[in-house]
């Protein structure tokens, strides 16, 4: 299956562990995913004009170096995966309980309120009412951390439960199906694993593919895996139908992101992906 990787986030995934991204590496990987160079050196100078790489050299020999905003804006969110990967291996327990947040905030704080509502969704919140989200995982530390910098915080009240009843409806897997499209989550899902199942053969069949062709896997994976797990309110498994594409997904991935980063030989410059997902991937079970 074809993946679509945007120019920006290529040049991201080959930022190496010094921060560097060598530009003959990165027009090869884009000529191989059916980029063009125009399009690889648009994507350089609109990155450099916004601070994020700063460029030595010309054309295929020069050199990007990431500025210390690229490096804070790369890559996932480290401890949301992980916590995915403890879920798959059964280590996070859902305790029952609900955590709620329930905010008021006036018009004239209007950007603050439609930005904590933003944030809420990214969290994977699901929202009851209007003013009024929740969700089965204990997010009041990020809450808090995101109401704090918008300036809203003493709008917001944080409550939990363990009797939630929606109209006659008190299952909590029936609520949870109710209140997320857990469908388009698993589609996403299913559609990471289409990606990953003929990359892992790819990589066992040839266990020391080109440079070129090993970061186009490794690329693909990433960009495909960002978009699942962008949807995805990580609800603990004993919340989702069982057995849960996520799941599924995530450890073939995995096994991908295992033997890739085997293939790095443990190199000091290597790219700074595999460290990255390589070490998520050994939270995944049978990894």
């Amino acid at each position: 299956m074809d993946v679509h990787v945007p120019t920006r986030m290529l040049v991201e995934a080959l930022v190496r562990t010094d921060l560097t991204v060598d530009a003959g590496e990165l027009y090869a990987t884009a000529n191989l995913l059916d980029m063009n160079d125009q399009q690889v050196r648009l994507c350089i100078k609109r990155l450099v004009a916004e601070g994020r790489f700063v460029q030595e050299g010309r054309g295929r020999k020069a050199i990007l170096r990431a500025t210390g905003s690229a490096e804070r804006a790369m890559g996932i969110d480290v401890e949301f995966v992980t916590h995915a990967f403890r879920q798959d291996a059964g280590l996070a327990p859902w305790d029952g309980t609900w955590h709620l947040i329930a905010f008021a905030v006036p018009e004239s704080a209007r950007a603050g309120r439609d930005a904590l509502r933003a944030a809420l969704t990214f969290l994977g919140g699901a929202a009851v009412h209007g003013g009024l989200y929740l969700s089965p995982n204990p997010w009041e530390p990020y809450v808090e951390e995101h109401a704090r910098r918008l300036d809203v915080l003493d709008h917001v009240t944080f409550l939990t439960t363990r009797d939630l009843r929606r109209g006659e409806e008190t299952d909590p897997v029936a609520l949870a199906r109710a209140l997320w499209p857990l469908d388009e989550i698993a589609e996403r899902y299913d559609r990471l694993a289409a990606v990953a199942e003929p990359r892992l053969r790819l990589l066992q069949d040839h266990p020391e593919p080109s440079e070129p062709r090993r970061l186009t896997v490794a690329v693909e994976l990433a960009a495909e895996f960002t978009r699942a797990m962008e949807a995805d309110p990580l609800l603990p498994p004993e919340l989702l139908p069982q057995p849960w594409a996520g799941a599924r997904a995530r450890a073939l991935t995995a096994r991908c992101w295992s033997l890739l980063e085997e293939q790095t030989g443990g190199d000091d410059g290597a790219i700074r992906l595999f460290g990255l997902y390589g070490g998520l991937s050994r939270l995944a079970p049978g990894t």
